[in-house]
């Protein structure tokens, strides 16, 4: 509890970045199937993009890094890179707890690994982003990549992928903290 306390007051002190709370209101639903991206107001869809691109073996449970899959769950952003080689990068809280728990138990994490990852969750702190699980996943534009390829393929390396315009867009209703669930 004292541990609780004591990260809690460093916060606030601006010792040790958090992840900022949000508006609760505004949450994004990735749809790993259709390919879309609503951003939600509650229980209502205020905008949606179409045509994004995840991973290029799909979405599912991610094995390890480098494995190119996209993974599922429900996550917040992070942190944000405005001056990213995609545009924009909205990074996501990949490993959470439940990754971690499913990877532990499979042999691919050892505990202490589990532990940080858990201990960043609990904490409101970004999660290890060098983890045999991998990291630095997230939701971003395509920089001065190529359309075409976009629109044709599945072709990050696990993040999404939206065109410029939509990262523009979607600028406008996320923030750190904004709950992501990726299905």
């Amino acid at each position: 509890m004292l541990n609780k306390i004591f990260i809690f007051l460093l916060m606030c002190l601006g010792l040790i970045p958090s992840i900022s709370i949000a508006n609760p209101d505004v949450w994004l639903l990735v749809d790993t199937e259709k390919l879309s991206m609503e951003i939600k107001k509650g229980d209502k869809t205020v905008a949606v993009l179409n045509n994004i691109a995840i991973g290029r073996n799909g979405a599912g449970e991610k094995n390890h890094r480098g494995d190119d899959v996209t993974p599922l769950g429900n996550f917040r952003i992070g942190w944000i890179n405005e001056s990213s080689n995609f545009r924009k990068f909205y990074g996501l809280t990949y490993p959470n707890v439940e990754h971690a728990d499913n990877a532990l138990k499979k042999g691919k994490i050892n505990l202490d690994t589990y532990e940080s990852i858990a201990r960043a969750q609990s904490s409101g702190q970004i999660p290890p982003q060098d983890t045999n699980l991998g990291g630095q996943i997230g939701i971003h534009g395509l920089g001065s990549a190529n359309l075409s390829i976009h629109k044709s393929m599945n072709w990050t390396h696990g993040c999404i992928a939206l065109t410029n315009d939509q990262i523009d867009q979607l600028s406008q209703w996320v923030e750190k903290g904004t709950l992501v669930t990726v299905k």
